[in-house]
């Protein structure tokens, strides 16, 4: 029998896609302790993720470029001090460390809980900060099921992973309303397009997006709904300018929970490797991701409807945040006909990670 913990502490402040693969981890501790306090620390820019998550009893904020300065400034040590006494006085009895980083094993030793779960193979001594040492499989096994080790080690684990996102109501009605007036009008069916990636070498050429967005049109697909942060919007206005046909820029106008909503809302997904194109998977829609630098193997789209697009090339996957050898040919070189054959495959019954000819 698990042991029948009464408060849990899940510690993973960031990225968007990596908080979207640790939800199954959410799932199962939830289904095994049904009664428990569940928190969540995460990062103040994912924090709208997770807040009225019915799963979750409480999201803990963190505010990590602020913490980050903790030597210079006496007044940042001092609110970091408070935090930890704060993190202290919840009581945890067992804190899972998904994040497996100094600052985040940190955490879980300084909120004093006497179980505190991590890998082995955790980076930057984080380790040391646990109490039970999760050994995880191979470097190739997709981040989902390696955290769905750290679940199972405790005596939680579904058959098949679920992956419970959140959207508040208000927060789909505001999507709708938005997307009705960007577009002038209501749309039905809709494309929804995730043109931008945080690394320069997941990026594919602006003018491919464009021409592939006059090639759906010429189809007679749906419209195309360009949807992203504050700081892709460059992207998406380049991308709109140079387009011809009909396109919906809602770059950096949308919350979280928006853009997780008018995912839900579109019939397909067209995306690079991002954030959002993990919660396009976890809504299970049908989508086509265009991978380059990384492998979609360990880090792809987790998801039965998903189309892998990326060149079989011996410098590939290289985990670069720009291409070391100038070319970029990993993305440069798909096309957007080759992109386009995916599409009109979709939606798909099985995972297809396909190397472009």
């Amino acid at each position: 029998m698990p042991t029948p913990y009464q408060r849990i502490l899940i510690i993973k402040p960031s990225s968007l896609g990596d908080i979207v693969h640790g939800l199954p981890v959410l799932a199962a501790l939830r289904k095994t302790w049904p009664t428990a306090h569940i928190a969540w620390l995460v990062g103040d820019s994912f924090a709208a993720l997770l807040e009225g998550h019915p799963l979750i009893d409480e999201v803990i904020r963190f505010d990590r470029r602020r913490y980050g300065r903790l030597l210079r400034s006496p007044r940042t040590l001092a609110d970091f001090a408070r935090f930890v006494f704060a993190l202290r006085r919840r009581r945890f009895d067992l804190v899972i460390d998904l994040q497996g980083l100094f600052r985040s094993g940190f955490l879980a030793w300084a909120s004093g809980a006497p179980q505190r779960v991590g890998f082995a193979a955790a980076r930057e001594l984080a380790p040391l900060f646990y109490t039970r040492r999760v050994r995880c499989a191979p470097a190739a096994v997709h981040a989902v099921d390696r955290n769905l080790q750290i679940a199972a080690a405790l005596g939680a684990g579904p058959a098949a992973p679920e992956f419970p996102l959140h959207v508040p109501p208000h927060e789909l009605e505001q999507a709708r309303n938005k997307l009705a007036a960007a577009a002038r009008r209501e749309l039905g069916e809709f494309i929804a397009i995730l043109p931008a990636a945080r690394w320069p070498s997941k990026l594919w050429n602006e003018s491919h997006f464009a021409n592939l967005i006059e090639r759906l049109a010429a189809d007679g697909r749906p419209t195309c709904v360009l949807l992203g942060a504050p700081s892709e919007a460059g992207i998406a206005q380049r991308i709109t300018a140079a387009c011809k046909a009909e396109v919906v820029n809602l770059v950096g106008r949308t919350s979280l929970p928006q853009l997780v909503a008018l995912l839900e809302l579109s019939r397909f997904v067209i995306c690079l490797d991002s954030g959002p194109m993990h919660i396009a998977a976890a809504l299970n829609k049908p989508l086509v991701a265009l991978f380059g630098p990384t492998n979609p193997r360990r880090t792809g789209p987790y998801s039965p409807q998903a189309h892998v697009v990326s060149r079989a090339l011996p410098c590939a996957p290289c985990y670069r945040v720009t291409c070391p050898l100038g070319h970029h040919v990993c993305l440069e070189g798909l096309l957007p006909e080759q992109v386009l054959s995916h599409i009109q495959n979709l939606p798909a019954g099985h995972a297809t990670l396909t190397a472009a000819r």
